[in-house]
């Protein structure tokens, strides 16, 4: 958390503590269950559809910078709002972080397979998310919210890796996408 317990993210402050709790934990989401980031986890492939799927690869980045830099800002207040470093039911990160997931592979992606990427990615993430493997752990020790989100973000990235890996193999196979 901040020292000085004011957010680095200027625009938060203007915002209601109801609000960033709301959007931090996905409003009641976050306290769903044992496993609150597998719920923000599987709320994040109903986002990538609705809004990712069928951008350009442009539009696509755009988006992704756009509500990574939004879900960091919450992340944070949301710590300082909350008293907790990277409370649990905080569950944006997860659920920006999935859209990582499925760069590169757009190409790929259609109505016979979705169901197929949207598992391995899900399953893939929460994999890596859970486990921190890579050094993964070590980006939760940023400052602020980009602690919160990186580790979420670099989980994403090396499951999109493997998703990338997976295609190319399945192409090279000559195994129909």
């Amino acid at each position: 958390m901040s020292k000085n317990h004011h957010s680095s993210f200027m625009w938060t402050e203007l915002m209601s503590t109801p609000l960033v709790k709301g959007l931090a934990t996905l409003g009641p989401v976050g306290f769903l269950g044992k496993a609150p980031g597998t719920n923000g986890s599987f709320l994040g492939l109903f986002f990538f559809m609705l809004f990712f799927w069928h951008l350009s690869a442009v539009s696509y980045g755009i988006l992704l910078l756009l509500c990574t830099y939004f879900a960091t800002g919450i992340c944070e207040a949301a710590e300082i709002r909350m008293g907790k470093r990277d409370p649990g039911e905080v569950i944006i990160d997860e659920f920006v972080a999935i859209p990582y997931c499925f760069i590169g592979v757009l190409p790929y992606l259609n109505r016979g397979n979705i169901f197929y990427f949207l598992l391995a990615a899900f399953l893939l993430f929460r994999l890596f998310d859970i486990s921190k493997p890579f050094g993964i752990s070590k980006l939760q020790d940023l400052p602020g919210g980009w602690g919160v989100m990186i580790d979420d973000i670099a989980a994403a990235l090396v499951s999109c890796a493997i998703l990338n890996i997976g295609v190319q193999l399945l192409l090279h196979y000559g195994v129909i996408l």
